[in-house]
């Protein structure tokens, strides 16, 4: 029991370590701009549904049913908006004889031939939903990147907590042993000022060293859509380093997702140029009509203006039926002037389009060549640091035990810890800065499993 027990809080304490991988799953399912375009692929998605559907033929129902007059008179006239008009015979004079009327009335229509408008169409709607899915790709991969570069930075400023935290303990255990030895004439007085203002300035860099660790820990709790808190992360990071880091293979950006993303963008736009050519062309189209009429007046009312009936039947039930069907074809040739600098513009735009992914195409080859060096540097540092750590660490233990026999100054000793606190930041971020050039690896390569594989 007891040995159950003392082993209760590093159990509790493993079980809430968050490892990297599970931080980058959580961004990926929390992250608002994730879900956002997420969303956004799904909608054009169903739009390239819709624009199949377009092509279906147009059916339409109608009914109708008025009551008014049906006085007439001879003129031109041009059926605007919303205009509405009566039928009946003309007159000498005005009178108010009403009655209902009714139409009942389906039609069809369909564009079975324009160019390939239809066709273009449901293809400029497939490129969009790829530009958006491949939009949403990229900003998971991007995201991935942000946590583990994050996860590192905040891994690390824990790691110089701790070096601050060792710097003000040397620093407060040298004050006591400096305020002794001036009690009792053996150093100077001003030594004891000179270290409590080592200690206050100790006391301030860890200040500020939690300080940067509270931001990247609220950094790396939005990237993860979480609410704000104190992370424990694996400690693996600053105990290991990547077994191989050497790379001989030749960089592929082909598949990069955010090359794939501009790649899809000058697609859509390539499209839309295509789709915008096929309104230069006329439309040929099929059409059916079949309708049903009713009217309160009677067929001998131009000769009689008593024949005509204000019942509701005898305007609402239909006495006459018509159909028609035929083909037509249209053409706007006027539209050909405006479409002609339409497909211009956006040609242009395909041009910007362009410049872009090729900016983006050397970025990303800077970005690899940087990233050997980087390797290259950080490995240095990583097997130097230790050899900088312990000759920091002799030399502070020879200036402590010199000052004690009053064979040394106090700055002596002050410079030397300072060097020692310095060597240990270094290790510390030595570490973190290997995996950070590896990291900025995969996001040059544009492969997040080259770094995740690594753990």
């Amino acid at each position: 029991m007891l040995i159950f027990s003392a082993l209760m809080p590093e159990l509790s304490k493993s079980q809430n370590v968050l490892t990297l991988p599970v931080a980058v799953q959580t961004a990926v399912q929390n992250y608002g701009t994730i879900k956002a375009k997420q969303n956004y692929a799904k909608a054009s998605a169903t739009e390239v549904t819709e624009a199949k559907r377009e092509n279906l033929p147009n059916l339409n129902f109608g009914a109708e049913q008025a009551f008014g007059t049906v006085n007439q008179n001879y003129g031109p006239l041009y059926a605007l908006p919303g205009a509405a008009f009566s039928s009946g015979p003309v007159t000498s004079t005005p009178n108010s004889n009403a009655g209902f009327g009714s139409l009942y009335l389906s039609n069809i229509n369909w564009d079975f031939f324009a160019f390939g408008r239809a066709r273009e169409k449901v293809k400029t709607a497939q490129a969009a939903a790829n530009r958006d899915t491949k939009d949403w790709q990229q900003e998971i991969f991007q995201q991935q990147i942000k946590v583990a570069a994050t996860y590192l930075n905040l891994l690390a400023a824990q790691r110089l907590i701790e070096s601050w935290r060792k710097n003000l303990y040397r620093t407060d255990t040298l004050r006591n042993v400096v305020v002794t030895r001036a009690k009792h004439g053996l150093n100077p007085g001003v030594d004891s000022a000179q270290a409590n203002a080592e200690v206050a300035n100790a006391k301030i860099s860890l200040t500020n060293a939690i300080d940067f660790e509270q931001e990247q820990s609220n950094l790396l709790a939005q990237l993860l859509g979480v609410p704000s808190q104190n992370f424990t992360l694996d400690t693996a990071f600053v105990s290991n380093i990547p077994a191989e880091l050497t790379d001989t293979s030749i960089l592929q950006l082909n598949n990069h997702p955010v090359l794939q993303w501009y790649k899809s963008r000058i697609a859509l736009s390539n499209e839309q140029e295509k789709y915008l050519g096929t309104y230069s062309y006329p439309t040929f189209s099929l059409f059916g009509v079949l309708q049903a009429k009713g009217s309160g007046f009677g067929n001998n009312y131009a000769q009689n203006l008593h024949d005509y009936s204000t019942g509701y039947w005898n305007g609402a039930n239909p006495t006459t039926g018509n159909y028609l069907t035929g083909v037509s074809v249209t053409w706007n040739f006027t539209q050909t002037l405006r479409v002609s600098q339409q497909t211009k513009a956006q040609k242009f735009v395909t041009e910007g389009l362009q410049g872009e992914y090729t900016l983006a195409d050397q970025q990303l080859m800077a970005q690899w060549e940087l990233s050997k060096t980087k390797i290259s540097n950080a490995l240095d540092n990583y097997f130097l640091a230790p050899v900088q750590v312990k000759a920091a660490a002799q030399a502070y233990l020879q200036k402590v035990i010199l000052y004690k026999h009053g064979l040394t100054n106090l700055v002596d000793v002050t410079q030397a810890a300072y060097v020692l606190t310095r060597a240990e930041t270094d290790r510390d971020i030595a570490y973190s800065n290997v995996w950070q050039a590896l990291l900025l690896r995969a996001a040059a390569a544009g492969d997040f499993n080259l770094f995740i594989n690594k753990l």
